[in-house]
């Protein structure tokens, strides 16, 4: 098996990740374990190997099949926002994607969740958990507004593509006091959003963290 290169080189380099987490900090990034799990993800290893040397500018870049990597910043704002209100458990991911997002919560949280509707993108990010040894990672094609019901309640739910309105499947599957971290709105609209669950209550808190552009967040489940 040849061997994956985590470390890097050159544009790729741990010096080249401090200069990404640097700028993160600068940008309001606060969390030392979210700044930590962003320097020790390799993200070069999650884009096309054309664009590896551009893995740690704070941009999102392109992986296919109409989707994106997001951009470390949007990464961290919403890893962060996940550990806002104390530890989490138990982790949901709607949008596995390119699997970066997954890859950083995961020292973070005791499980993550994923599910991605487009399969070939899910059968491509397990292959890379294993690798990295990320063992507490489960993935699955799945409609992500219907969540993974089969696994919930969820300490934390963490969208990374965006519905016009919340999905009522997604508060559903909050656990007491569980936050839902989600993109909202049309293209060129969309709003950041913690949304806090009230106890075991159906009462929910929100409040907007920053405008976002995000790719929409569709129904179903495809093969191309």
């Amino acid at each position: 098996m040849t061997p994956i290169d985590i470390h890097g080189v050159g544009m790729t380099s741990r010096r080249t990740r401090e200069r990404l987490v640097q700028r993160l900090r600068e940008g309001g990034i606060v969390d030392a374990r979210v700044l930590e799990a962003i320097r020790s993800t390799p993200r070069h290893l999650f884009v096309e190997e054309a664009l590896a040397h551009r893995a740690y500018e704070d941009n999102a870049l392109p992986i296919g099949f109409g989707q994106t990597i997001s951009q470390p910043h949007i990464v961290a704002l919403m890893t962060q926002a996940v550990l806002s209100r104390g530890p989490r458990r138990r982790v949901l991911e709607v949008g596995t994607g390119s699997g970066y997002q997954a890859a950083v919560l995961a020292p973070l949280v005791e499980r993550v969740y994923t599910v991605e509707r487009i399969r070939p993108l899910q059968q491509r990010a397990p292959k890379l958990f294993r690798k990295l040894r990320l063992r507490t990672i489960e993935s699955a094609v799945h409609d992500g507004g219907l969540g993974w019901p089969e696994h919930a309640p969820y300490d934390a739910i963490i969208t990374t593509a965006a519905p016009e309105v919340v999905p009522e499947e997604l508060l559903k599957q909050l656990a007491p006091d569980g936050l839902l971290v989600i993109p909202v709105g049309l293209s060129g609209q969309q709003e950041l959003r913690l949304i806090a669950r009230q106890g075991d209550s159906s009462e929910y808190v929100e409040e907007v963290i920053q405008r976002v552009r995000f790719v929409p967040l569709l129904s179903g489940t495809t093969s191309a």
